[in-house]
């Protein structure tokens, strides 16, 4: 993300949810399986059991069976209304992931479940934000991946992404999103290539892969919720304004002089967004800044986070304004490593204490107690 870019981004933003609608094609048919084509399936592939153990609403308990025609219930409190396969080789309703999204009614109000065969999807894939409840579930974040090389020279940083989800009540889990275009020198303009774009509220993410360069991650705004996630790049790879915690992931660095892994957004100190990292591997090649200060009030912190020697001992950018530094929040809590030495650190970063900790720890910064499907 380079200076001065956040006007553009809201406009390419508008741009997306434009062409997002013109590229849906509603399809004839919602695909909802019998009773018998779905234990079928569910037999075959082994899957019951892991899709009960990672969509368990929290204090949920697991109630298998199928209730209604055309309704499957698996467990208490969370309903599938359609269950869609996609198919390269044509074992599945849809060859195309997009086709299966676009088959998604406008306004729909239950989750939909969309199992994406092993199979490298070279597209575009766009969910609006008028179709929320959409589960997507892969074969491997390395078995299945969506896969498109377009960068900000063509019609802006948003515009560039492999994959967006403008729609609230996101899941996906064991997918691969990637973008091709190769990694750009520091200070390249209009190199930024999204692999993918986030930005609809309540949105969990498990077991995916994001693969790209700069800009690979646009997490834009809304409550986001990475797991088990690798995430992978060379400058701001990591960049919006979400209210973000990312548990368990790699963060994997690309750059191959200097880089950097975040870029917050956020210009009130009254917004509730920011990125948490509990639990972290920092890897990878390069110098790299733990984040830059995109927003005034930019919000990032590091907790229980191993951080290989690719870390600048200065560890934060103020984006050449230091008027920030005295309104940006950056800090860590326990993080272990060659590259977590506090000793160098801009003085405007901070160690936490036990106590400022705790808010940072738990789901409760993104309110996940009342959203997320924890498993």
């Amino acid at each position: 993300m380079e200076p001065f870019a956040f006007l553009g981004v809201l406009l390419a933003l508008g741009m997306i949810l434009n062409s997002c609608f013109l590229h849906s094609v509603q399809a004839a048919r919602a695909f909802a399986l019998s009773k018998d084509e779905v234990n079928g399936f569910l037999e075959s592939a082994g899957s019951e059991k892991r899709f009960q153990k990672w969509v368990l609403p929290t204090g949920g308990e697991e109630s298998p069976g199928v209730h209604g025609s055309d309704t499957i219930q698996y467990m208490q409190g969370l309903q599938i209304s359609k269950y869609m396969i996609v198919d390269q080789q044509g074992g599945g309703h849809f060859k195309t992931v997009q086709a299966a999204v676009d088959s998604v009614p406008v306004g729909n109000s239950q989750w939909v479940y969309i199992q994406i065969n092993a199979g490298i999807y070279r597209e575009k894939v766009c969910i609006e934000y008028n179709k929320p409840y959409i589960i997507f579930q892969g074969a491997g974040r390395s078995q299945t991946v969506i896969s498109w090389g377009d960068t900000a020279e063509g019609e802006g940083t948003a515009n560039s992404a492999t994959f967006s989800a403008l729609a609230s009540n996101f899941i996906a889990k064991g997918i691969g999103f990637q973008n091709t275009a190769q990694p750009p020198p520091p200070g390249a303009q209009n190199r930024q290539a999204v692999a993918a774009l986030l930005s609809g509220d309540m949105a969990a993410v498990y077991s995916c892969g994001f693969y790209g360069a700069q800009d690979t991650l646009f997490d834009y705004q809304g409550r986001h919720y990475f797991k088990d996630s690798y995430i992978e790049g060379s400058i701001d790879f990591i960049f919006g304004h979400a209210q973000s915690m990312f548990r368990g992931c790699e963060l994997h660095a690309i750059a191959e002089s200097t880089g950097s892994l975040t870029a917050h957004n956020r210009w009130n100190p009254s917004e509730n967004s920011g990125f948490v990292f509990v639990n972290c591997i920092i890897s990878g090649t390069g110098q790299i800044f733990l984040g830059r200060a995109w927003g005034a009030y930019s919000r990032v912190i590091f907790l229980y986070t191993f951080m290989n020697n690719i870390i600048l001992p200065e560890g934060w950018y103020d984006w050449g304004d230091p008027g920030r530094q005295e309104t940006v929040f950056y800090g860590q809590y326990k993080c272990s490593g060659p590259g977590s030495s506090e000793g160098a650190r801009v003085k405007w970063s901070h160690e936490l204490s036990d106590q400022e900790a705790q808010p940072f720890l738990q789901v409760d910064f993104i309110d996940g107690q009342s959203w997320l499907q924890e498993v």
